[in-house]
């Protein structure tokens, strides 16, 4: 793990080290000579990544070299990014003029102190001698300079998971199909009866009952359907209020269980019903005796199909053997391979790649997961020695002993640095977390992670092409109740937590070990599951973990959800005052009533996430922070005003303020030239986006009502912004002197972008013919 963040690491501090403005500050200071000597000797140890990489596999002593090397590098770039916030804040200065004193008052203290020239040599003294400690050290492991090409990427559609695309099931199928639609006149004390589907993780289970529920047969039979995936959390509520939501296509909140229930129980009454209980783990008769309470109410001959890997709830249940769910045959899984490797069942294009393809199956045992994902892999490799390469490699040689399946671990280790470690990143989710692609894109950039300096594209284009990668090499798929978002398998999420080392870790896990405080400063990245009511045992493990660069609230469940989670001011202060490094910071849905003053001292947070909170204004000294690029302050119901000096956020990209009723739009956003994306339910008025030249994404434009000519259109310039949504909006005031021709002369001035433009929407237009390009 560590060879792949550092090799993507170096890119970002390499590029650091080329910018002007960081080269001017580094003059000012008389550091160029150490910062020259500091390059080259990461120059040197950057040729050697690739070999150590390789013996990393096998050799303990690399590893620890590879990790402790990599922490030195997050100290350069801390160290970079100290430099680079100084010039942002000496431009500022310069731009203020006559207003410099005013600036310097919005400086923090902590970027005055950090300019003194005796910390930073104190601080390079001490890199330059760890980094020539790790130099001498690395003769001891032999390590040579190794030349490696990545082979193109070909790009290709991910393959959809239908009944043609799904090898040795039938019988299975046919078999559970019985047991589904069979006599609905059934003897016994309840009125469902439990279909289990019981295997090892990759086997096909989840697979397997999507092909059931979507049965035509299945649709027909059942008055009622719902897919709960449950995991290793049996939550009764959230549980019962999927179901709720999915048989009614409401999401109504309920103010206890009780009440959830009665209304499920209401619903499912004398409805023939199926639920599908997705990746069961838990063991507890009694949360299982809670659960199905409103399901008695149900007609007689409904189903439940429970998946999971664990048999100890069903033998409860009164099942007292299941055969588990096997893999698949010999044959059927060199065909679900060749599927994936070939796009076709088999090896006739390609005969002299029929015998590794056998080898390569015997690898997989048979699991339908790590035969995709080899077969994807191999579809950019059709050269036998690429294969026999392959077939050598020491990871099939560790074995199954920490149950990350081998051919997902070669499949991980031929993506590129970049996507290794924006993979290695989303070990931060939970099991079963189901994620925004545009939120991870967002979280990637902000973690500076988003380098490639042959490409002129946009850091969020390189971000969604790094997504679609791995969402086509089947690292992420598609949540199964909502399209628009993600999740990963749980394999798949082994594979990530396995290899993000010491450097990103969940407060869940960390909870569960004994901690020492040497340990936890090593930790870099952490998220947290947020629960009803926090307290400070659940933060113990952060005390020492004083280099944490990620700080990211996360809530278990369906997106959108209401939730509440309790966390005192004070608490999140103490904790705050201790993480001064922080790039992301994330308190989503927490009820905190105020932004930590501590906050307007992160000099390098870029990402700051407020959403669902109680705060009820945003401070001035927000505008302290001169890298943010992220502010989310959406479904904040009770936030009224935004700080006078908003237009300091120079850097600021992405504003999200949707779901906010009681926000105005800024004054002068039109200032933040850097803008790119702007959520907002009410719209942003038209001489605010002239100067807003990189603005793309979903934006609407309010008040076209009270614009009084059409040049003021024409200036905003439309046609040059890419967005995918736009909505115009007149408002609700009516002008009876304005002409209807005005109206549209206005709205032909607005015509936006046509190459990207996926929705269109016009709201309260008074013209009497819309102009030609609307249609």
């Amino acid at each position: 793990m560590a060879e792949i963040v550092l090799s993507a690491f170096l890119t970002v501090v390499f590029e650091k080290l080329a910018s002007e403005a960081l080269k001017k500050i580094v003059r000012s200071k008389r550091i160029e000579s150490e910062l020259k000597k500091l390059k080259e000797t990461l120059d040197q140890i950057q040729d050697l990544l690739n070999d150590a990489s390789q013996k990393e596999v096998t050799n303990e002593a690399v590893k620890r070299w590879l990790n402790d090397l990599q922490h030195l590098a997050y100290d350069i770039d801390d160290l970079l990014d100290d430099f680079a916030t100084e010039a942002v804040q000496r431009e500022l200065t310069e731009e203020g003029g006559a207003s410099t004193s005013m600036v310097r008052k919005l400086i923090p203290s902590c970027c005055t102190s950090f300019s003194q020239s005796n910390r930073m040599h104190a601080k390079l003294d001490d890199i330059a001698t760890r980094l020539q400690e790790l130099v001498e050290a690395k003769n001891n492991f032999g390590l040579s300079v190794i030349t490696y090409e990545k082979p193109k990427i070909e790009r290709y559609e991910a393959f959809l998971v239908d009944e043609s695309g799904i090898f040795g099931r039938v019988d299975d199928k046919n078999k559970l199909l019985e047991k589904l639609l069979g006599d609905r006149d059934e003897s016994g004390s309840q009125n469902f009866s439990i279909v289990p589907i019981v295997g090892m993780g990759g086997v096909g289970k989840t697979t397997l009952a999507r092909l059931l529920y979507d049965e035509k047969k299945v649709k027909d039979h059942f008055e009622l359907r719902a897919w709960v995936c449950v995991s290793d959390e049996f939550s009764v509520p959230n549980i019962s209020r999927v179901i709720y939501q999915s048989v009614t296509g409401e999401k109504k909140e309920f103010e206890d269980l009780n009440l959830l229930q009665e209304a499920l129980k209401e619903k499912l009454r004398n409805q023939l019903f199926l639920i599908v209980l997705d990746d069961v783990w838990s063991e507890s008769y009694g949360d299982w005796e809670k659960l199905v309470g409103p399901f008695l109410a149900g007609s007689p001959g409904s189903r439940i199909i429970m998946t999971t890997r664990k048999e100890q709830l069903l033998r409860k249940l009164g099942f007292s053997h299941q055969d588990p769910l096997e893999g698949l045959s010999q044959d059927d899984a060199l065909s679900l391979f060749a599927q994936h490797a070939f796009g076709v069942p088999n090896f006739d294009s390609h005969p002299t790649l029929r015998p590794h393809g056998d080898l390569f199956v015997k690898k997989c045992d048979g699991l339908p997961l790590a035969l995709r994902t080899l077969g994807r892999l191999l579809r950019t490799k059709t050269d036998e020695e690429q294969w026999k390469e392959l077939l050598d490699s020491e990871i099939w040689r560790l074995g199954n002993g920490d149950e990350i399946v081998p051919a997902l671990r070669l499949s991980y280790n031929d993506l590129s640095a970049s996507l290794k470690l924006l993979f290695a990143y989303c070990s931060l989710f939970p099991k079963d977390y189901e994620f925004d692609k545009e939120e991870l894109i967002l979280l990637w950039m902000a973690e500076g992670f988003l380098h490639q300096p042959t490409t002129n594209k946009s850091k969020q284009r390189l971000g969604l092409e790094y997504f679609e990668e791995l969402l086509s090499r089947s690292f992420f798929q598609h949540a199964p109740n909502n399209k628009s978002l993600f999740v990963m398998h749980d394999l798949m999420n082994d594979l990530a937590t396995f290899v993000a080392g010491e450097f990103f870790s969940r407060l869940d896990i960390e909870m569960k070990k004994e901690f020492r405080m040497q340990a936890l400063e090593k930790h870099r990245h952490m998220s947290f599951v947020c629960e009803t009511f926090m307290g400070h045992k659940k933060f113990k493990p952060l005390k020492g973990a004083k280099n944490l660069r990620t700080f990211l609230a996360l809530s278990v469940g369906a997106k959108g959800s209401w939730k509440i989670f309790y966390l005192s001011n004070k608490l999140l202060n103490d904790i705050l005052q201790e993480l001064p490094l922080l790039r992301v910071l994330s308190l989503s849905n927490l009820t905190i009533s105020k932004v930590p003053e501590v906050v307007g001292s992160m000099k390098h947070l870029r990402y700051l996430n407020l959403s669902g909170t109680l705060i009820t204004h945003l401070p001035e000294y927000v505008c302290n922070l001169y890298n943010l690029q992220t502010l989310i302050v959406s479904g904040c119901d009770y936030l009224v005003k935004l700080p006078k000096s908003f237009s300091k956020l120079k850097n600021l990209q992405h504003f999200d303020m949707r779901d906010t009723p009681n926000l105005k739009m800024p004054l002068g956003i039109g200032e933040l030239k850097s803008l790119q994306t702007l959520f907002r339910n009410i719209g942003i008025a038209i001489t605010e986006l002239k100067n807003l030249q990189n603005l793309h994404g979903k934006v609407c434009i309010g008040g076209l009502g009270k614009v009084e000519n059409a040049v003021d259109a024409r200036e905003a310039n439309l046609s040059q912004k890419r967005f995918s949504e736009l909505e115009l909006d007149w408002g609700d005031e009516f002008n009876v002197f304005r002409m209807g021709t005005l109206e549209k002369e206005v709205l032909n001035e607005l015509m936006p972008h046509n190459g990207t433009l996926e929705k269109l929407r016009i709201m309260s237009y008074r013209g009497i013919e819309f102009p030609n390009w609307v249609g």
